[in-house]
Parts: structure tokens; sequence; C-alpha cells
């Protein structure tokens, strides 16, 4: 597809007789549109040039050559670029690359690079709540935008299968197996088990040694200890498959905590080679206080013991090896920011190439709050997400039978729109803003909502087969310039062609800034977009030229609605 932003850049470099690819980077699309489609802010070369800002613009502006069937003109405006992109060309490269392709908007701009996406990660025998919903529904976004841009992406459920919490539930089992039967409903059996033991830790000390010493035998090997580890991670599994399932989510790799037990080693004897592991109080830590760090990282517990981030280390020294990656993308809350500030310049002692350690990037988000404050399973004040999911399949329903009872596959239709809006709620703003978890809100199907979305997808669905016309059998002869400005004073279609025609740098952002918020917006823009172009223009106009052209955007419309919903991890349903 035709890069404007290129020919742009190239006609400046050739001006300024400055590299176009440093240019590139400096172009922005103005938020006002009457300063144009794009703009060259020329502040950015003042220092390099030595003029003032408007100087180099009116400099610039004297000299560049453009080609006129691309940009129609180029204004000066304090200190910017102002360039027009001929309407007509918009409107022909949207329409051709709509087209030639199945995928509209995929890359190849990650071909042969590697990035592991390390998302999700619930904690084995305690319930999957809302609060892991946004490290799943967040790192599902970025490993499908990822790999459509054309990267080798590898998603991890680093689960949470190893700890100190491990040697509380064997414990547990141990003093009150005979009262649970783990069979039956068994996520729940385990966080009662989890919440009674922690509770009687909090009472007797004595308990709260023996299951640091369970742990400890854990990671000897000990085959009592082990049979039951294995035990509460094939049963916790198998339910949080249901919660995947629901979330259309899949990993290729599931190995978590545990897996990296005998890799530990290896770890604790390179740290201990570069004599940067000291001991303090029977522990062994790492200090960090020269990095700008003040919490020393502990990397052996005083029993012996490893910890968290003794496995983040020594999974990072695995992920270069297997994975030879160029990002690795750790999706978890901000409370783990010191963790990985830690871990990160720790794993610079690991003797990794620098291209690893580059890599490294926590992908950090707020806490999903209830109205009454923090969420803890300790205390058993948690949401499950199977709860809310089902839920608010069951509230789409209702709403599906109090609207349009006779539709077909209402249940189907319910599950979309119902998780939809979930997945939505969660991604539509900032990943880094705390959420407080309201009901009301998460399930309200009006405004700028997944349900939005989805619904004007269907509408453009509905739009074309009520026309009974076949897109395949229009597209091939589509006059581009029935949708131009120049012919029919037809903003709305520009603004839609405009939209279209970004969608890949969209994608592109939400990588580089590993934010899906901005395909959020993007997209609500979007739909908002065609409804103010369906409320101002007929479609099944006389003129059958104008008519194709319209459909045709109509359609273009719904399939970048629903490659980029399908990207959040949001499917549309054909009928609502």
């Amino acid at each position: 597809m035709l890069d404007f932003k290129k020919v742009i850049a190239d006609a400046i470099a050739e001006a300024v007789e400055l590299k176009s690819e440093e240019l590139y980077s400096y172009i922005e699309v103005p938020k006002d549109l009457s300063n144009g489609d794009y703009a060259f802010p020329c502040f950015r070369l003042a220092k390099e040039i030595r003029k003032s800002p408007m100087a180099i613009a009116d400099e610039i502006k004297e000299n560049i050559k453009i080609d006129e069937t691309i940009i129609e003109k180029v204004d000066v405006v304090s200190g910017y670029l102002n360039f027009f992109i001929n309407k007509d060309k918009i409107a022909e490269v949207v329409i051709n690359e709509i087209n030639s392709t199945e995928n509209y908007g995929e890359s190849k701009i990650g071909n042969g690079k590697n990035v592991v996406v390390d998302y999700s990660a619930p904690n084995i025998a305690k319930p999957f709540h809302i609060g892991h919903l946004r490290s799943t529904v967040i790192g599902g976004a970025l490993y499908k935008i990822y790999k459509y841009l054309g990267y080798n992406t590898i998603g991890v459920n680093h689960l949470g299968d190893y700890g100190t919490q491990f040697g509380k539930m064997i414990e547990g089992y141990t003093l009150w197996k005979d009262e649970y039967d783990l069979e039956k409903d068994p996520i729940n059996q385990m966080m009662d088990m989890y919440v009674r033991i922690n509770n009687l830790c909090k009472e007797d000390d004595a308990v709260l040694e023996r299951c640091r010493n369970n742990f400890k035998k854990l990671e000897d090997g000990d085959p009592y200890c082990v049979e039951l580890w294995q035990k509460f991670r094939d049963l916790s599994l198998k339910e949080f498959e249901k919660i995947y399932n629901l979330l259309d989510c899949q990993f290729d790799s599931w190995n978590g905590e545990a897996f990296y037990s005998d890799k530990m080693p290896e770890v604790i004897d390179i740290l201990a080679k570069t004599g940067k592991l000291q001991e303090s109080q029977g522990a062994q830590i790492i200090d960090l206080e020269d990095k700008g760090i003040n919490t020393p990282i502990i990397i052996k517990k005083s029993n012996d013991s490893t910890t968290y981030a003794t496995r983040d280390l020594a999974a990072i020294l695995y992920r270069a090896r297997t994975y030879d990656f160029d990002k690795a993308l750790y999706v978890t809350s901000y409370e783990q920011v010191l963790h990985f500030k830690q871990v990160f310049e720790t794993a610079k002692l690991l003797g990794l190439d620098e291209k690893y350690i580059n890599g490294l990037e926590h992908v950090s988000f707020g806490m999903v709050l209830l109205p009454t404050g923090k969420m803890s399973t300790r205390e058993g004040t948690v949401v499950k997400l199977e709860d809310l999911l089902n839920e608010s399949i069951e509230r789409a329903q209702k709403i599906i039978e109090e609207k349009n009872p006779n539709l077909e596959n209402k249940e189907d239709v319910a599950k979309k729109v119902g998780i939809g809006a979930v997945i939505f709620n969660d991604l539509a703003n900032n990943r880094v803003k705390d959420e407080i978890f309201d009901w009301d809100n998460v399930l309200n199907f009006q405004g700028e909502t997944g349900p939005y979305i989805q619904y004007t997808y269907v509408r453009t669905k509905s739009i074309i087969e009520k026309a009974g016309i076949d897109v395949a059998n229009i597209k091939s002869a589509i006059d581009f310039s029935k949708l131009s400005t120049k012919n029919f004073q037809d903003d709305d279609s520009q603004n839609i062609l405009k939209l279209i025609y970004n969608f890949e740098d969209v994608l592109i952002q939400v990588t580089d800034k590993n934010e899906p918020s901005i395909l959020s917006r993007y997209l609500i823009d979007l739909a908002k977009a065609y409804s103010t172009f369906y409320n101002n223009n007929k479609v099944m106009v006389e003129d059958e030229e104008l008519k194709n052209a319209r459909i045709f955007l109509t359609y273009a419309v719904g399939q970048v609605l629903k490659t980029g919903a399908g990207l959040l991890g949001i499917k549309m349903p054909d009928k609502m």
C-alpha cells in the first residue's frame, strides 16, 4: 500500500538533504483536520539546520517537489508543514488495498523478530478472578496484534504453580483432607482450604513454619509433596481451560514457575561467580543500591528455598536461549514495578547478550478494585471471572429477548456480546489506570462499548444484505472518485477512508507503546464515523456507481471493525 508518510519524508529529505528515515518518524497526524492529513514539525530540524522553525518551513515549502496526484497542497502554519493528500488518491489506495488482500492491515514489519508475551499467569489452587482478566486480555490482544504484524510471537502462561502458598496448601490438605472433595468444585474447595490454613498461620507460628518446610520439601522432590502439588495443578488447569475457552485465549507455552525449579542452580552459580551475591540475615541477596534501587533482591531465603525473583531470572535465561527474543513482555500489574526493576537489573549479571537485556519490558497495568477496596484471595473477597462472564452473557441474553426475541442463534449472539462487553470494557482505557469494578459500568450496552462496535458491524452486514449486492461482483469496478469531496462534498466518506487507511499505523502504534486501548479508541472512532456517514448520506441512490461505491465503503468498514475487534479478542455476531 502506498505510504503517504514515506512520500512526504522522501520529499522533505530531498529538499533539506537529510535522511528520510529520521524525518519519517517526526511526521504527525493533526488532531484538527483543517490542518491537513499530515504535519511535519520543523522545530525538529532547528538545532541541525540552525534556523528558526518558521524559516525552515518556508524554505522547505519553496524547495520541495511534490507529485500533485498524491499531495494536493502544502501549507505553512506556525513552523509546521501541513500536507493535504489528494482525496481521489486516498480512496484509490484504500479501495485497491481492501480488494487485494484478505487481511487488511496485516504487515511484514515484524518478520524475523521474536516476541515473547508473558501474560495471564493465574495462581494454581486459587480462583481465576477479575484481577487476572486484565493481564489475560491485555496480553492476549498484544499477542494477536504482534502476530498480525508479522512477528514470531510466543505466548507464555507463566503459571503461579510454585512458592510458599503450596506449602500452605499441602499442610491444609494434610490436616483436613477428609473434609474436602477436590473432585467436585475443585477451585472453590481449594480456595476455602487456602483461606482456612492462611488464617491458622496467622494464629500459630508453628503452623506457618511447617508450611515453609513443606515448600522446601517440594523443592527437594519429596514424593508426597510433589504428588499433592501435581493434583492441585491438574485440577486447577482443568478449571482454567473453561475461562480460556470463553475468552478464546490460547498459549504456546504453559511453563510456570515450577518448570524452572531445576534451572535455578545455574542462575545462582552464575550470580555467585560475579561476586555480587552476598549473605544477609541467613539469606542470599544482591545489593542494587548502586543502581538506584534501595531494596535488595533476595535470591535465596534463609531456609535455603528460592524466590519468585530467582525463577524469573531462570526464565529470562531459558527464554533467551530457547526463543532468541527481540522483546520479552511481562504483562503484570504495576504492583510489581519494583520486582521487575530488580529482576531486569540483576539479569545484566547473567552474561546475556545486550539484545536480550534491552528487550526486557514490564507492561504494567492498574489494579481492578472493588467499590469496597482491594480484592484479596486470602480474605476470600474476590469476584470470580467465570461468574462475571456468565453473568454478562445472561444479561446480554435478556436484552436480546426484550429487543429481538425472534433472533436466530440467540445463545451464540449473547455469548459474543456478553464476553465482548467485558473484554472491551477492560481495554477501552489506558492500561496504567486503576479500574473500579462495577457491574453496571461493565455491562452497560450503551455508548462507547464493545456492543456498540458489534452493532455497527451488524449494521454494515444488514445494509449490504438489504441492497442485494454481492460485493465480490462490484469490488473490481468501484469508481473511487464517487467518494471524493471534489464531486459530492462528501466529507463523511473521506473521514472513513482516512481512518481505514491508518489502520495498519494504529496497530504499529499499539506495539510501539504496548497499549491496546489505542486500537479500542480507533474502533470507536471508526464506528462513530460510519454512523455519521449513514445518517448524512443515502446509500441506496439511483446513481448506480455512487451506490456501489457507498456499498463498498460499508463493506470496508465492516471488514476493519471485524478484524480490529478480533485482534482485541472480541468476536462479531452476524445479527443482533
